[in-house]
């Protein structure tokens, strides 16, 4: 998907502002010009300078006429397997943050590459074989010493 710079411009100079707005809040060290706010202080105000001329390519190029909409979808957008490939994507990361405090990482990492591999693309050309890999995890996880 394009997305016109000037969106991603105002949406770097808000997180700048954030963070410039919240390196305020560190502690100042006594007797000192400089404190620990001074080197995030210098990236957020970087990150504003660049986020500005993002912003202002971005205005240029839709008054120009070269970027009509603020964002375009790409061709995939329309395609149902990349839909259910990225529905997956977010869905199994979703699952993992949720559930693997309680699982555990081995078991939870199982059931997300379970999901995940038979909507690869090596899983359809048959250069991967998750069942034979979890075989092989499993029995020579036991096996070796």
């Amino acid at each position: 998907m394009k997305i016109n710079d000037a969106v991603w411009g105002a949406v770097l100079l808000l997180l700048a502002a954030v963070l410039l707005v919240h390196v305020q809040s560190f502690p100042k060290i006594p007797g000192q010009n400089v404190g620990p706010a001074l080197f995030p202080g210098l990236i957020a105000a970087g990150l504003a300078v660049c986020a500005f001329l993002l912003v202002v390519k971005g205005l240029a190029a839709r008054k120009s006429g070269a970027s009509r909409s603020w964002a375009t979808p790409d061709d995939w957008v329309s395609s149902p397997r990349h839909l259910l490939a990225f529905a997956l994507v977010v869905g199994v990361n979703v699952f993992y943050i949720l559930i693997v405090d309680r699982l555990g990482f081995i078991l939870t990492g199982v059931i997300y590459l379970a999901v995940l591999f038979p909507y690869s693309r090596y899983a359809r050309r048959g250069l991967c074989r998750w069942r034979s890999s979890l075989r092989w995890a499993f029995t020579s996880r036991f096996t070796s010493c």
